[in-house]
């Protein structure tokens, strides 16, 4: 008896079912995928925290951290989908991450300036990883927390950590770190060619370029605020002063000049997150051959 009779007909046998598994997408074009995934998802993020601080700085709401997203989705119609879909999409922008930094994906080599590069990729991918954590914890609770919960949680950390031996020298180190990553984003807004890394027309790159450049300038600033609560926090040895980034722009928010310079960074950010969304439709992608370090 034909062994192929015992294949279902809408199959077409053997030879069609080998010709749909030749078919299944490799390991480039499925890291290809979850690159643009990525950055899609990375855009929305910023696109949502630039929208929340443009309604604070019009007191319609009060600022939230990129971590905050999650739980304002969550209570949102449809919550659990968003929260599921944003969470995958920032893994896999975390997978992306991990390609470039350790196993040089985009190319760049193995010289300094692409060590350097390559390092603060694998941070990147770090710090994503923990927003993407918080959205399938976010699945588990029974309520969304609040921001509220998130300053208490800081300073209940911040305060364990001043306990400790040059627990103040710490705090301070990890505020010059936050500036330091801050003071390497406006860098990167000045220095970075930013329309190389996309597969577009020449007038496209260069009209979205401008976007690149003003929200690493916003995102880069933006990270000021913080950086100075967590130094303060480090010198006077006092928890409660401890921010998170939502309370950080609220202090902002309460200068003379606060909301508009609040409303400028929403735009800054904005304008990161529509980049981040360009990036996902036209970025060149160049997925490693192999997985060689």
């Amino acid at each position: 008896m034909d062994r192929c009779i015992l294949t279902p007909r809408w199959l077409g046998g053997r030879s069609e079912i080998k010709r749909l598994l030749r078919r299944r997408p490799d390991f480039g074009q499925l890291s290809v995928w979850s690159a643009r995934f990525g950055y899609g998802a990375r855009g929305f993020v910023y696109l949502s925290v630039g929208l929340i601080m443009l309604f604070s700085a019009l007191d319609l709401a009060r600022p939230i951290s990129t971590t905050g997203v999650m739980p304002t989705l969550f209570q949102q119609p449809l919550g659990r989908i968003w929260v599921v879909t944003l969470g995958l999409g920032l893994w896999s922008f975390v997978i992306w991450r991990a390609l470039q930094a350790i196993f040089d994906a985009d190319r760049v080599g193995r010289d300094w300036d692409a060590i350097r590069l390559r390092i603060g990729q694998g941070f990147s991918g770090l710090a994503y990883a923990v927003i993407a954590s918080g959205a399938f914890e976010l699945l588990d609770e029974v309520h969304a927390r609040m921001p509220v919960d998130d300053v208490a949680e800081n300073r209940e950390k911040a305060a364990m950590l001043l306990t400790l031996p040059l627990g103040g020298v710490v705090m301070i180190g990890l505020g010059v770190a936050v500036m330091i990553v801050g003071g390497l984003n406006v860098f990167k807004a000045v220095t970075e060619d930013f329309g190389d890394a996309l597969s577009c027309s020449p007038d496209l790159c260069r009209r979205v370029t401008p976007l690149a450049r003003i929200g690493h300038v916003a995102r880069g600033l933006s990270y000021a605020p913080l950086a100075l609560l967590l130094i303060l926090t480090g010198v006077t040895g006092h928890a409660s002063q401890t921010p998170s980034f939502g309370s950080a722009i609220d202090r902002v928010r309460d200068l003379p000049a606060g909301p508009a310079l609040l409303g400028l960074t929403a735009l800054g950010l904005m304008a990161f997150g529509a980049f981040a969304v360009i990036e996902a439709r036209f970025r060149r992608i160049r997925p490693p051959k192999d997985l060689k370090v």
